[in-house]
């Protein structure tokens, strides 16, 4: 997770933990993560919401769509993420809230959409709240994705849950007229989740799978690499998946015109920085430091993220 291939050790001098605001330091170049969070951090409140629909998309994913009297839709913008407090059961007590990315918003002012992987203990009680049922959530948080002025065409490339977090940024892109390209990677056709993904925006649409080998790092490589030989991309995202990030920071080093996003899949606790156990290492200048996921992030530029980092 670095702009160049290998560089997993630590700078010389120690890395510190930052959370200050700072403006582009070229032009056209987008507002680091800090100074985004400052501007939604006004908007961050406790919910009480309803459950207005929760069904199955397939084995593995719910949709969950949530109604509050608050402006939800009016404050919440793509990449940004809600802590849901997952109810308890009678053998069950979820402690600590989960993060979940929003997967849409609206129409209704109050409107909130999640499309989720009921995959642990918390996800499995959230699963069996039912349609009347409440809960509570605090959001929004975190940053968003950067769409520049001029922005003319974007890649998305996305697999799994990411294709939740993604969603957001291709309706914010659609209706700015922007073009899109989409490369989205599943296990296999029957987990894909295309419609769930695109929900109605028209996009260049290239599927690829582990089941037939077309998602392996060599094919996606080569893949992208057409895609950006064959037209400019402005800007290229990603999130979740760290095979996908790795990929794209080293192929960005061939394309220095080409901006990149990654949505940072991260363990948290509290989602506010407090506690620090998403602090991750990027790259700052000509030195290192420490980022909080949850609040200078979870959008980082793609050549700011360092790769895997050794303590001890």
């Amino acid at each position: 997770m670095t702009p160049h291939a290998a560089c997993g050790g630590m700078s010389a001098a120690a890395p510190t933990l930052a959370s200050s605001c700072s403006k582009p330091s070229q032009p056209g170049q987008a507002m680091n993560a800090a100074s985004c969070f400052q501007r939604n951090a006004e908007s961050v409140a406790s919910h009480r919401c309803d459950v207005a629909e929760h069904r199955w998309v397939n084995n593995r994913y719910k949709y969950l769509r949530l109604s509050a009297k608050a402006d939800l839709a009016g404050t919440t913008k793509a990449g940004q993420f809600y802590q849901l407090k997952c109810p308890g059961t009678s053998d069950l007590q979820p402690f600590l809230l989960r993060p979940m990315s929003v997967y849409g918003v609206g129409p209704e002012a109050g409107t909130i959409e999640f499309l989720y992987n009921v995959t642990g203990l918390g996800t499995h009680a959230l699963s069996r709240l039912e349609v009347g049922d409440s809960m509570d959530i605090v959001g929004p948080l975190g940053n968003t994705f950067v769409l520049e002025a001029g922005c003319q065409r974007i890649l998305v490339v996305a697999r799994g849950v990411g294709l939740a977090t993604m969603a957001p940024l291709l309706q914010h892109a659609a209706r700015a007229g922007i073009q899109i390209t989409a490369i989205m990677s599943a296990r296999a056709p029957k987990d894909l989740m295309q419609d769930e993904f695109l929900r109605g925006v028209e996009a260049e649409v290239h599927c690829v799978y582990d089941s037939d080998g077309t998602s392996s790092v060599e094919a996606v490589d080569a893949l992208v690499r057409r895609l950006l030989d064959t037209e400019h991309h402005d800007v290229v995202y990603t999130c979740g998946s760290h095979r996908l990030l790795m990929l794209l920071q080293r192929l960005l080093e061939d394309y220095p015109g080409t901006r990149g996003e990654v949505a940072m899949e991260q363990r948290m606790a509290c989602g506010m920085g407090v506690c620090l156990s998403c602090v991750r290492l990027f790259h700052s200048g000509g030195d290192k430091q420490f980022l909080r996921v949850c609040r200078e992030g979870p959008v980082f530029p793609i050549r700011d993220v360092v790769g895997e980092v050794e303590f001890g």
